[in-house]
């Protein structure tokens, strides 16, 4: 294995990073809907109790989320957006993601469901539910089909979370299934609206399990979807 020094040479990068984050343009969701909100969907990734609210994976950086996801629902359905979908983590008591992460979301519970700020939308039965197994919102759930349903949807936007876990997967998906079909499709993330969770160093060595820096892992992961077409925003504006 080649020996890497990351506290030297990637302090450059680090720092072109962290100005590419603070210069993220803001983007109006006026601009992307366009006078045609039926080609537009607006997807909510794991913006549930479990990540937000209670459960050994929810945490207050995560949950902050909740409040700019709703004002963006609201945002959209008044622009006459009618296409919303929520994947949200609804676990077997068996899921071979508990060997990586643990229980969590268990189907039946409280974790599984949408925070009260999505459930109270005035039109939050109209909204599209698909349960996941696993990280990728794709895999296993009625996504696809409901997007097969909906050919004239051209324009996505993602929100939720992890930005470097299941909200990534959801962007990068959505732009690596229109590449793979030569379609063009317009994949929108604001920074905003989407979070990740941090385990500082010394907590994970307390309690021996990986680290994971929240905030390098959060711009890092925006970056590399910029770096493949999805168009990441500091945020969307009415």
């Amino acid at each position: 294995m080649n020996t890497i020094n990351l506290t030297d040479t990637s302090r450059p990068f680090l720092a072109y990073l962290e100005d590419w984050y603070r210069q993220l343009p803001p983007a109006a969701l006026a601009d992307i809907v366009g006078g045609a909100p039926e080609r537009v969907a607006l997807i909510s990734i794991d913006v549930i109790n479990g990540f937000c609210v209670e459960g050994p994976l929810a945490s207050a950086r995560v949950g902050r989320v909740a409040q700019p996801v709703a004002a963006l629902f609201r945002q959209a359905y008044a622009l006459g957006v009618r296409h919303f979908a929520l994947t949200q983590d609804t676990h077997a008591p068996d899921a071979p993601e508990f060997g990586s992460y643990p229980p969590h979301c268990l189907r039946g519970t409280a974790e599984s469901q949408a925070v009260d700020e999505l459930r109270e939308l005035p039109f939050y039965s109209e909204i599209a539910i698909f349960p996941k197994n696993s990280i990728n919102s794709h895999f296993g759930t009625g996504l696809g089909a409901w997007l097969r349903a909906n050919p004239q949807l051209d324009r996505f936007v993602v929100v939720g979370d992890c930005s470097d876990l299941c909200a990534y997967q959801a962007a990068m998906h959505l732009r690596l299934e229109a590449g793979a079909a030569n379609q063009h499709r317009r994949v929108i993330v604001p920074a905003d609206a989407v979070e990740t969770f941090d385990t500082p160093v010394e907590v994970a060595r307390a309690l021996g399990i990986r680290a994971h820096d929240g905030d390098l892992h959060h711009v890092l992961f925006l970056h590399h979807m910029a770096m493949n077409g999805v168009e990441v925003v500091a945020t969307l504006s009415e």
